[in-house]
């Protein structure tokens, strides 16, 4: 197979009726270390809203047990891609979502921007410094691809092309982005987290390399010193040297999914998708959000 056949298969697909499909295969064969840090920046990002880092930072979850949250989001997340929405798993897997989310006071405002950051920051890296960029047909899978998956969190008011998940995530950055001191104490743990997944020596420069990474607006929200020139120019630099590389290699041949990555840590048992996250409302049963299919959502 050469560099761009799985594009051209991509290409053949339809967006809105074949989208968990395309989905897949971008994600997982085409861009799948750079979409897990693409989402790592998008969950990342959420915290300079001033609600959704507080909120985090009462739960004691980010800062105290970092890893179990991290792998939790990322497993969760990653089961539904997996699977698909009308799966057991993924059924499953959406149910704790859920679960979790009612167990706090969270505007439905704030949980379609955290929508939003999961379309919009992923285009942005892979424009940056991804292999090839997305094409159109792809981002209109990817929008329809979190339409249902906020049709099935009970989110309103979902956008639908990603002009509008781009839109409304830049509207609620310039309205919303401030400081808030729990806020930086749960961006601080998730640095120190990215820190510890390499070597005591080189948790510093991560760290460093993880600012060069943020835009003047996210800085300026936690009250982080801007880094340098030369170091941001090397960081990126360093990225694109990447690409490069990686647009040379062979296409993938087996899919990777978040589940495989080095950085999911703390089941090296396995794990139960029904007893991932916390558990903090046991007296209600069910899912809080009534799971039914959209005609121009469907698994295919």
């Amino acid at each position: 197979m050469k560099r761009y056949e799985r594009l051209k298969q991509i290409q053949r697909l339809d967006p809105e009726r074949d989208f968990l499909e395309i989905f897949r295969l971008t994600v997982t064969y085409e861009f799948p270390w750079d979409v897990t840090r693409a989402l790592e920046l998008a969950l990342y990002r959420t915290y300079a809203v001033p609600a959704i880092g507080r909120l985090l930072a009462g739960t004691g979850e980010m800062t105290g047990r970092p890893q179990k949250r991290y792998d939790d989001t990322a497993l969760l997340l990653d089961a539904v891609v997996e699977h698909g929405f009308d799966s057991d798993t993924g059924r499953a897997a959406i149910r704790r979502i859920n679960r979790m989310h009612r167990g706090y006071d969270i505007s439905n405002d704030d949980m379609r921007y955290v929508l939003c950051t999961f379309v919009v920051i992923p285009k942005r890296w892979l424009d940056d410094f991804g292999w090839r960029r997305l094409s159109g047909h792809e981002l209109r899978a990817f929008a329809a691809y979190y339409r249902t998956l906020g049709a099935h969190m009970g989110i309103k008011d979902v956008p639908r092309t990603y002009e509008d998940f781009e839109r409304t995530l830049d509207a609620y950055e310039d309205e919303h982005f401030g400081w808030d001191e729990g806020a930086r104490r749960v961006s601080d743990a998730t640095l120190a987290l990215m820190g510890s997944w390499y070597p005591r020596a080189v948790a510093p420069a991560v760290r460093k390399a993880s600012l060069a990474l943020l835009d003047d607006s996210l800085l300026s929200a936690f009250r982080y010193e801007r880094p340098g020139r030369v170091t941001r120019g090397l960081v990126r630099g360093a990225l694109r040297l990447r690409a490069r590389a990686v647009r040379l290699l062979p296409p993938r041949f087996s899919a990777h999914y978040a589940r495989q990555n080095p950085e999911i840590r703390g089941y090296p048992d396995g794990y139960e998708v029904a007893e991932l996250g916390t558990f903090l409302t046991p007296g209600v049963r069910g899912c809080p959000v009534q799971h039914l299919p959209r005609p121009d959502a469907r698994d295919r």
